[in-house]
């Protein structure tokens, strides 16, 4: 079921089908209530991957993630700095940043980089973690692990 859910909220983020996905209760509205027969202010529209274009850090780290995932290693690089320096938003996104640098960084034989940047995701996000699949990596996953001491 949640997996379902995940997939409404990814359809509604990319196709702008917002209205399909159940959204939470709203707080009661603290202002005074609206006159008689007047209609309801409409719910601010959910933020789409347009939105998220729009903010230039957030568009470096989405091109950084692709690059990487492209093998374009020098252009994730330096995509994801950019990004990072220019004020990702949230922190579980700087997390990733940092992450996709430690992972461009052990692969180039720059351990000392790599070390930093998993401190780095880690500060930048306390609930940072690796998956199985990547602590286990032979490159990056014994970093990984220094890191956290």
């Amino acid at each position: 079921m949640r997996q379902l859910l995940v997939f409404g909220a990814l359809c509604a983020l990319l196709a702008g089908c917002a209205e399909l996905v159940p959204q939470p209760a709203q707080p009661a509205p603290t202002a005074a209530p609206a006159a008689p027969g007047a209609p309801a202010p409409a719910p601010a529209p959910a933020p789409g991957v347009s939105d998220l274009l729009a903010r230039p850090a957030e568009r470096a780290l989405l091109y950084g993630m692709r690059a990487y995932d492209d093998a374009q290693y020098p252009e994730a690089e330096r995509q994801l700095n950019r990004a990072l320096q220019a004020g990702l938003a949230s922190p579980r996104d700087r997390a990733a940043a940092h992450k996709y640098l430690a992972f461009i960084y052990c692969t180039s034989q720059r351990t000392a980089l790599c070390e930093a940047a998993f401190r780095a995701a880690r500060r930048a996000d306390a609930g940072f973690a690796l998956s199985k699949s990547e602590a286990g990596h032979p490159l990056w996953g014994p970093v990984f692990v220094r890191s956290q001491r």
